[in-house]
């Protein structure tokens, strides 16, 4: 997305221009490798102040074009170019301190712009003073005593003074701590406990349609559970397409942008966040910290768990077979018994998904919810906690005013379109407060 579209002799001038080709010697560098939104970033702020449009590099203009923000979107509310801003700028600290300490050319992002400032590396040379005459230097060291003596008071209050402006500037120039992310990211990205995102087990899905069983938490923590779940009578080809399901991990595409979403949204929680799967946790994991679970039962049976303190369960007929829905356990007036989700993923019509925060078993956490019933509903799910007018309508639904700061705990069911397996026109249908 970062480099915009230009034309071929645009495009061989930006290449020649020894600007550019510092940038490209500083995104090769390992610490660039390691970021794709750094690898974003520079180069369209780079590319935009190269052709002259330094005056558009704004936050709300990156948020748009580098990362992918809706045009009303609230700087606000929302302060990840901030973040990745405060972290491009320590890269490129690093880099000219390590390995670019011989560049020729020097780029810097001034702090409040984002506007790059490119200088020459090459410091003017102070000439040296001219020497003064052997007769001169006796005939004025007295006088240079009496000076000494007059400015001296004069002196230390100037470097008082400094000192002051220094220190002034410093406190001002400090980066400033990130900010704690939004209501109710904040419940499990509190910058203080452990958070681990919990994403769906692909594998455990796709045994529980071949066996047609309809699972549960304790099949899935037994150890022959994989064993339990093949068929014994299958060809050669078919063993060893079982083999490779029972031995592997796999995830969604859906849950890896949840994760990366939620993640980027809690740069205070920043070195907290780790990532597993479902296949890989046990249930002594859950003593501490707080969690996000990504996906339903079929494919992440852990949020079973949580189950007896939700009203809107998933359901599923026979498995493979039939269509998932939800359950309703105590419709509202104007609410349905059921709702039905798509047939399969990459299928266009309408699916659902419940985002849920709760407490953890042991009351010294919480824990997030998101499940869909396809794939394209938990990707819903995720994209609508990191819009800022999502969550505002989540708050009006649930009668919540400003920012909670008491653990308030919630179940929200989702609408969403599905066009060629992506979410799209996501909405609220029905909101409960847990107490």
């Amino acid at each position: 997305m970062c480099p915009l579209p230009q034309t071929a002799e645009a495009e061989n001038r930006l290449k020649e221009d020894p600007r550019w080709q510092l940038i490209e010697r500083i995104l090769a560098t390992g610490p660039f490798q390691k970021s794709g939104r750094l690898r974003e970033l520079l180069p369209y702020m780079v590319e935009r102040a190269l052709h002259g449009h330094g005056h558009e590099l704004t936050e709300h203009n990156i948020g748009i074009a580098v990362f992918g923000k809706p045009a009303d979107y609230s700087p606000v509310e929302d302060s990840s170019v901030r973040v990745h801003a405060r972290q491009l700028r320590l890269k490129l600290h690093e880099y000219f301190d390590g390995e670019g300490r011989g560049e020729s050319i020097i780029l810097e992002i001034p702090r409040g712009s984002y506007t790059p400032v490119f200088r020459s590396a090459v410091q003017a040379q102070a000439a040296d003073p001219p020497a003064l005459p052997a007769s001169a230097l006796a005939s004025s060291a007295t006088q240079r005593r009496r000076n000494l003596r007059t400015l001296l008071p004069w002196a230390v209050a100037a470097l008082l003074a400094a000192a002051c402006v220094w220190l002034s500037v410093r406190v001002a120039d400090a980066p400033s701590p990130p900010a704690p992310p939004p209501w109710p990211l904040s419940a499990v990205f509190d910058g203080t406990n452990p958070t681990r995102i919990v994403i769906a087990d692909v594998n455990y899905g796709m045994l529980r349609i071949i066996s047609q069983q309809q699972g549960s938490l304790e099949e899935y923590l037994r150890p022959d559970m994989q064993q339990r779940m093949t068929p014994t009578h299958v060809s050669e080809r078919e063993a060893r397409i079982m083999s490779y399901i029972a031995n592997s991990t796999l995830t969604s595409y859906a849950d890896v942008i949840v994760a990366t979403t939620l993640s980027d949204m809690a740069p205070v929680s920043r070195g907290l966040i780790s990532v597993r799967s479902a296949r890989d946790l046990r249930l002594r994991d859950l003593e501490d910290g707080n969690y996000v679970f990504v996906g339903s039962p079929s494919s992440n049976p852990w949020v079973l768990l949580y189950q007896n303190k939700l009203n809107f369960h998933e359901g599923e007929g026979v498995v493979g077979e039939s269509m998932k829905y939800f359950v309703n356990e105590h419709p509202l007036p104007g609410e349905q018994k059921t709702y039905q989700g798509l047939e399969f993923t990459g299928s266009a019509g309408e699916d659902y998904a419940t985002i849920s925060l709760l407490p953890t078993a042991s009351g010294r956490g919480s824990v997030l919810i998101l499940q869909g019933l396809q794939q394209e509903g938990t990707e819903a799910a995720g994209l609508f906690l990191a819009d800022a007018d999502s969550r505002a309508q989540l708050k009006k639904a649930l009668d919540i005013q400003g920012n909670p700061t008491k653990p308030t705990y919630f179940e929200v069911l989702l609408r969403t379109r599905a066009v060629g397996g992506a979410p799209n026109a996501t909405s609220i249908v029905a909101a409960r407060l847990i107490h």
